[in-house]
């Protein structure tokens, strides 16, 4: 039977990728993706914000006068314009951003964080701060730490001279 050696499927790696870059890689995903689920699941239930709702408030609150226009807020999160309308339509109906049209371009629709907004980020920060403390950085030492910061920088400027597509 194809893929079945002793009873058991072939293990498949990715080609080009030799045993310590495939090991990198895949402790890295599984990282990202438990902690990216822990953290959302403990921000619904603490605040009823998932980790992407954080994310946007974080990013409006840290903008001047907490303003941003929409594409500017979508080349920040890396969403596609639409999907980034639908979170906007979430989250300021429970009125924690408020839109408007830009007094000098009419075309430019705008996003802000409210007092409301700011408010609840405040809390939700205080929930983010632990778990990450907890779940990540405190399995780490010092110097690991600082080491996964600059391993991370690199990889993200990497990734934005590229577009993000690796090519």
């Amino acid at each position: 039977m194809a893929g079945f050696i002793s009873g058991r499927t072939a293990r498949r790696s990715a080609p080009d990728l030799d045993f310590v870059e495939q090991k990198s890689w895949q402790n890295y995903l599984a990282t990202v993706l438990r902690m990216t689920t822990m953290l959302n699941r403990q921000l619904i239930d603490a605040h009823q914000l998932s980790l992407v709702d954080v994310h946007l408030l974080e990013i409006l609150d840290n903008a001047a006068g907490g303003t941003l226009q929409m594409g500017v807020l979508a080349e920040a999160l890396s969403v596609p314009a639409p999907r980034l309308t639908r979170q906007i339509k979430r989250v300021e109906g429970r009125g924690l951003v408020l839109r408007t049209v830009s007094p000098d371009d009419r075309r430019c629709v705008l996003v802000a964080i409210t007092d409301m907004g700011r408010t609840l980020l405040e809390q939700a920060m205080i929930t983010y701060a632990n778990q990450v403390r907890t779940h990540f950085l405190g399995q780490l030492t010092r110097p690991q730490t600082a080491a996964m910061a600059t391993s991370c920088r690199q990889i993200g400027e990497a990734l934005k001279r590229t577009g993000g597509t690796g090519s």
